[in-house]
């Protein structure tokens, strides 16, 4: 998974913004830095919504050929995360419908899956066979 940054150059240095991430900025002296500092702000904002209900907006490809947009990936257990909870909170599920679906003994075993947790291979097909609907690909983009 990997989102846009928009770059642009000032006199003193470079800031860029996040395209699909609404107030996910940042900022840097060299285009090495600002880089560096997108990586870490795309990380600060995913791990950490501002509402906790709120469904972040996937990477669109749209962004893809624009000038001076840079793309920054997103680790594999941040992106399952983001996949995971987006899903459960489009289709109204609460996190214990969620673990009682996937046959989890408790909700706190469910819990870890949309923090930045790293699953099995078979977790991962659990949900793969449970919830076909949850966009696995964007882990591996």
């Amino acid at each position: 998974m990997k989102y846009h940054f928009k770059l642009h150059k000032e006199e003193t240095g470079y800031w860029a913004e996040c395209c699909e991430l609404e107030g996910c900025m940042t900022e840097g002296d060299s285009l090495e830095k600002v880089i560096a500092a997108c990586e870490e702000a795309l990380s600060v904002y995913l791990y950490e919504p501002e509402e906790p209900g709120r469904v972040l907006p996937l990477p669109e490809s749209a962004y893809d050929s624009q000038r001076d947009v840079i793309k920054i990936k997103v680790e594999p257990e941040t992106a399952f995360a983001i996949l995971l909870r987006n899903f459960r909170l489009e289709s109204n599920m609460t996190q214990k419908q969620a673990a009682k679906r996937l046959g989890m003994r408790n909700i706190y075993s469910y819990q870890r899956l949309e923090k930045n947790s790293n699953p099995t291979l078979h977790i991962i097909s659990k949900i793969h066979t449970v919830f076909p609907e949850v966009k696995l690909h964007y882990l591996f983009q």
